[in-house]
């Protein structure tokens, strides 16, 4: 680059020595702020006519940045959530220039002002038991994938793994026998082992017998032996889905992701009465209050807590009905 100094470099180092050498965040954050910034230079050069490597730091301003997220939502029909990871992406790397590049904190600091948008927080979709065997009958065991398919959404479903944990399942990482259990590599770099049942151990231990394909040692293999892309398991979710649809209506109206599966385990783990603490553990979540939003989306103990409500008396008095104070009414009334 010309310019040592300029924004393509500092962008650079922002990737190698910040986030790779420096922070060691995992592929999934390199490669979401990479595509961001990919879009957000295509975006410019169209807007500013100039190329991304003779971008500088201040052609990327607030009007600019908050015109790209804009055409994130209209041209692109990303959701309001995918545009505020889009900006997270940029904030970080203007934390970053705020120490490289001092003599732009006031532009910085603009930046990192820009609010994210707020949405509409609706409530998880999860599975209930019936569908959820409904979807693990619909796999053919006949054929080598249908066999697969079977153990990946059984272990899928009873561990409630992330995709990418799901798909980086190695041989290695399984352990049967006593004290049965898979390990992973969860979010933060952080190992977790959770537990299985008989029976994901005894479907597990049977695919273990099944002839290998590839020369790696990827627990759940594409039919050339490579690891499953998540392209790849939506289809085969999607296909089995549809199967299990024709025997269980009631799928007729979800939208079934990998991440449903994972949804649909903690709901069970909900329903059994085991502590929100446990289900933050077995799920690798960062804090606690994350299992909340299984709270919000269990009608059944919602129903549970109404029942125990006990019901006003026929015929009993009421109490003696008091005006508010004039404040409090005027401020109710504003």
């Amino acid at each position: 680059m010309k310019n040592e100094n300029g924004f393509p470099s500092l962008l650079e180092r922002f990737f190698t020595q910040r986030l790779i050498a420096q922070r060691r965040v995992s592929s999934h954050t390199i490669a979401s702020s990479r595509d961001t910034f990919r879009l957000l230079l295509q975006f410019s050069e169209k807007r500013l006519h100039k190329p991304p490597s003779a971008l500088a730091l201040t052609d990327l301003d607030p009007p600019l940045i908050g015109a790209f997220l804009d055409e994130l939502e209209k041209d692109r029909a990303n959701s309001a959530r995918s545009r505020n990871l889009r900006l997270t992406a940029i904030r970080s790397f203007y934390r970053y220039a705020a120490y490289e590049e001092p003599a732009q904190s006031g532009l910085i600091q603009r930046v990192l002002a820009m609010p994210a948008k707020r949405y509409e927080k609706k409530l998880i979709g999860f599975l209930t038991r019936p569908e959820i065997d409904a979807v693990l009958a619909a796999p053919d065991l006949s054929t080598w994938t249908g066999r697969r398919d079977r153990a990946w959404l059984l272990v899928a479903v009873q561990t409630g793994l992330r995709l990418s944990e799901m798909t980086g399942l190695r041989t290695t990482d399984v352990v049967l026998g006593t004290g049965a259990h898979v390990r992973c590599m969860g979010k933060g770099r952080k190992e977790r082992c959770t537990p299985l049942t008989k029976q994901a151990a005894d479907t597990l231990k049977l695919w273990l017998r099944e002839p290998r394909r590839g020369a790696g040692d990827i627990l759940f293999t594409s039919a050339r032996g490579a690891r499953l892309s998540p392209d790849g398991v939506q289809f085969l979710l999607a296909k089995h889905v549809a199967t299990a649809r024709q025997h269980c209506p009631s799928l007729k109206n979800k939208t079934v992701t990998p991440h449903v599966l994972r949804h649909s385990a903690a709901m069970e783990l909900l329903q059994a009465g085991v502590d929100r603490s446990v289900i933050a553990l077995w799920l690798g979540h960062e804090s606690i209050e994350t299992t909340q939003i299984y709270l919000d989306a269990d009608l059944a103990l919602k129903e549970k807590a109404l029942a125990k409500t006990t019901p006003m008396a026929k015929g009993k008095a009421l109490g003696r009905y008091r005006p508010d104070d004039k404040l409090l009414a005027f401020l109710k009334n504003l």
